[in-house]
Order: structure tokens, then C-alpha cells, then sequence
């Protein structure tokens, strides 16, 4: 597979905005390995193989283990999540699967005792983040396989 364009240059103006939201949400509210669940289990449902082994990655950088990684399309049945985890998990599958049904009240009050407005807004913006990312790299079949976490990640 080749990729079909190459965003950074093809928009940059939109590519440097998308990249200035991640690096407000890296040093956002929501910690690390948190943000990383999300956006991988959001690129799971979309299916974007690019993000699914760029965040993979970047998790297992972080610390993660490979146990909560390949547990986690089955999160709700799995024990290896925290409440808090659970509801980030919860919150990120409504809002990436909003033609079934949009955000339920139900799913919204499951989430908010654990998430104050700061980390709520930002864990949003990272949900709307990876699934324009996603959207981005499917549309631009950007290839997989070749990302390697930043030295920072990687704890070099």
C-alpha cells in the first residue's frame, strides 16, 4: 500500500492546528497513559492501522502493559481498567460511534464523577483529536509499521 498524499504539506496551516491541540492535550489535564487508551481504543473502532500501531507503541513507550493493550477492545469484560479508565473508555466509544445514537445522558452521568469540567473538556477534545486523526490518516492511506515513539516516550 503507498500512501495517497501527505497532509503536512498538502494543508499545513491545518496540520500545524491539529498538532498545536495535541500538544495542549499532552500537557493537558488527562494524564499520559490515559490519553493513550483513548486514542487507541478510538482507532480500533475506526479501524485506522496507522494510529492503532502509532498508539500501541507510544503506550507500550509509556509504560503500558501488552495485557491491558490486547484486552482493552474487550475493556468492559476485562478486569485490568479502573473505574476511571473504564468511564475515559465508556466516554471515548460514545463519541466516536455517534450515528448510534449520539451521546446518551446515561453514558454522560456514568462519566462526570469521574472527570472534573478541566479533564472532561480535554478528554473530549482528545476523542474529537484521534478521530480527525484517524479520519486523516484512512483518508490519506497513510502505511503503518514504520512509527517509532518519540526518545522521551521511549524513557532514552
Amino acid at each position: 500500500m503507498d500512501a495517497r498524499i501527505d497532509w503536512a504539506k498538502a494543508s499545513p496551516g491545518a496540520y500545524r492546528a491539529m498538532v498545536g491541540l495535541e500538544m495542549h492535550l499532552a500537557q493537558g489535564a488527562i494524564e499520559k497513559p490515559l490519553l493513550e487508551l483513548v486514542k487507541l481504543r478510538a482507532s480500533q473502532i475506526n479501524g485506522c492501522a496507522f494510529c492503532i500501531d502509532m498508539h500501541w507503541k507510544d503506550a507500550r513507550a509509556a509504560g503500558e502493559t501488552e495485557q491491558r493493550l490486547y484486552g482493552l477492545s474487550a475493556w468492559e469484560e476485562s478486569p485490568y481498567y479502573s473505574e476511571r479508565e473504564r468511564a475515559a473508555l465508556l466516554w471515548t466509544e460514545a463519541l466516536t460511534n455517534v450515528r448510534d445514537g449520539h451521546v446518551p445522558d446515561a453514558v454522560f452521568e456514568a462519566v462526570r464523577p469521574h472527570f472534573n469540567d478541566e479533564e472532561l473538556g480535554d478528554l473530549t477534545l482528545a476523542v474529537v483529536a484521534i478521530n480527525a486523526w484517524n479520519r486523516i490518516a484512512i483518508a490519506g492511506r497513510t502505511v503503518p509499521g514504520s512509527y517509532r515513539p518519540a526518545r522521551q516516550h521511549a524513557g532514552v
